[in-house]
C-alpha cells in the first residue's frame, strides 16, 4: 500500500532505540555478576548450558587451515573486501597536533587502544563481513590486540575472516557470557577496553549493562534503509533493494520516498514479482508491513523526511545524486545512484557496515578509525601566561564554590622573582 507523508509522520518524528527486556534483563545480569565474580569457572557454567560446549580458544593454524579450505572465488572475496576496507580507512585523518608558541605548548596525542573485542554472531549463516568490517579498521587505527568471540562450534568461514583480518586472538564463546568475559576479562579470555558487533537481544542488554567498564559503539537496533528515487530510477532494482533489507528480519525497516506515483506503482508491483520465489518471502512481507511506500511531494520534500527519520542506510536513486548529496543532514551512510546499492555496501564498498540506527544517525555516525582511538590533551604553559591566566582561574572557582582550586591557582598567579 502506498502511503502519504503525513500518514507516517508521527514514526519518522518519534523514532527511539527500544530493547525488549521481558525476564531477559534480570537473567543477563545473573550472568554478568557471576562471570564478574568467579570468572572462568562460571563463564564455562553458562557456555555448557547455553551452548553445550565449553569456551575454548582457537589457535590461529585452524584459521590458516580454515581459510586454505575455502572455494576460491570465496577467499578472492574475502581478499578484495579487507583490501577495500583497508583503502578506504588508510584515508581517514588520524593525526594530533603540539603546537609551540609564546604561551608554551598546546596540543593533542592521538592514541590507539590497547585491546578491541569484536562479537560475532554464529548460526548457519555465518556474518563474516562483521569481523572484516570491525577488525581491518581496529587493524588500520594500530590497535594493540584484537580479540575475536563466537559462539561454539564456529563456523569455518568466521575462522577464514578472522585470519584475513588479521585478528590476534580468537575464543569460542557467545551470548552475554562473552559479553562478560571481555568487558571484566578471566584468567583465560583478556580484559577489552571496548567491545564491537551486533548480536540478539541478550547480547545488546549485555553490552548495555557492562558499558562503563568497557566502552562500546552505538547499541545496534534492527536494521534499515530508505530510498528516495525520481522517475529515473528502475522499479526492478529498487523493489530488490528493499527486499535486500526486508529479509534481515520481520522488525527491519525499509522505505522507498518518490514524488513519482506511476514509479512506487511498479514498485509495488515488481516487490510481488521479486517476493513469490523469494526463500524469506515470510519474513520480508513483515519488515514492509512495517514501512514501505511513501509518496511525497518533492525530492525536497523526500530528504527533509529522510533527515527527520535519520536512517541507517540513506540510498538515492535519482538521476543527479549529487545535487542532493548537499541536503543530507542525518544518516549512517549515503549511498549514490542505483549502482551503489546498500547491499555492495554491506559487504565490499569499503565503509564499514556498521552503521547508527532507530534514530541514532541524528547524533552518531558509521564505524570510523576515531572509534578506536583515543584523544589525550597535553598543556604546558609559560610561567608567564600561567600568573596572567590563574587570577582568572580562581575566579571562576570560587564561583563555583571550589576554594581549594582558587588557592592552587592563586599560588601560581603571583609571578616568580
Amino acid at each position: 500500500m502506498i502511503q502519504t507523508a503525513q500518514q507516517v509522520q508521527g514514526r519518522f518524528a518519534d523514532r527511539r532505540m527500544t530493547v525488549e527486556y521481558g525476564e531477559a534483563l534480570e537473567r543477563v545480569r545473573e550472568i554478568l555478576r557471576s562471570v564478574e565474580l568467579e570468572g572462568d569457572a562460571a563463564l564455562d557454567r553458562w557456555s555448557l548450558e547455553l551452548d553445550g560446549a565449553a569456551v575454548q580458544e582457537i589457535p590461529k593454524r585452524e584459521w590458516r587451515e580454515a581459510y586454505d579450505d575455502l572455494e576460491a572465488d570465496l577467499r578472492d572475496a574475502l581478499e578484495t573486501a579487507r583490501e577495500r576496507i583497508e583503502a578506504f580507512y588508510r584515508k581517514e585523518p588520524q593525526g594530533g597536533f603540539l603546537e609551540a608558541t609564546p604561551e608554551g605548548v598546546l596540543g593533542q596525542l592521538v592514541r590507539p587502544l590497547d585491546r578491541v573485542g569484536v562479537y560475532v554472531p554464529g548460526g548457519s549463516a555465518p556474518l563474516i563481513s562483521t569481523v572484516l568490517m570491525t577488525a581491518v579498521p581496529a587493524k588500520v587505527a594500530g590497535v594493540g590486540e584484537i580479540v575475536l568471540a563466537s559462539p561454539p562450534r564456529v563456523h569455518p568461514a568466521i575462522l577464514a575472516a578472522a585470519w584475513v583480518a588479521g585478528a590476534d586472538r580468537l575464543f569460542a564463546m557467545g551470548g552475554a557470557q562473552a559479553i562478560a568475559a571481555l568487558a571484566y576479562g578471566t584468567a583465560r579470555v583478556p580484559r577489552v577496553d571496548k567491545v564491537m558487533g551486533p548480536g540478539n537481544r541478550y547480547v545488546v542488554l549485555a553490552k548495555r549493562e557492562v558499558y562503563g567498564s568497557v566502552g562500546m559503539e552505538a547499541l545496534p537496533g534492527p536494521t534499515e534503509t530508505l530510498i528516495v528515487a525520481d522517475s529515473s530510477a528502475n522499479p526492478r532494482l529498487l523493489a530488490a533493494d528493499l527486499l535486500a533489507q526486508a529479509e534481515h528480519g520481520p522488525d527491519s525497516e525499509a522505505w522507498l520516498l518518490s514524488p513519482d506515483r506511476e514509479l512506487l506503482e511498479a514498485v509495488e508491483a515488481e516487490l510481488e514479482r521479486q517476493l513469490s520465489d523469494l526463500p524469506r518471502a515470510a519474513i520480508a512481507r513483515q519488515a514492509l508491513a512495517r514501512s514501505g511506500l511513501v509518496r511525497v511531494e518533492s525530492l525536497e520534500q523526500a530528504l527533509e523526511w529522510a533527515n527527520l527519520y535519520a536512517p541507517e542506510h540513506l540510498c538515492l536513486s535519482v538521476r543527479e545524486p549529487l545535487e542532493y548529496l548537499g541536503m543530507v543532514r542525518n544518516a549512517g551512510g549515503v549511498f549514490l545512484g542505483e549502482h551503489s546499492c546498500e547491499a555492495l555496501g554491506d559487504y565490499i564498498a569499503g565503509p564499514s557496515h556498521v552503521m547508527p540506527t532507530a534514530g541514532t544517525a541524528r547524533y552518531g555516525g558509521g564505524l570510523a578509525l576515531r572509534d578506536f582511538l583515543k584523544v589525550i590533551p597535553v598543556v604546558g604553559l609559560s610561567g608567564q601566561t600561567t600568573v596572567r591566566l590563574a587570577q582568572l582561574g580562581a575566579r571562576l572557582a570560587r564561583e563555583e564554590g571550589l576554594e581549594a582550586h582558587a588557592r592552587a591557582l592563586d599560588l601560581r598567579a603571583i609571578p616568580e622573582p
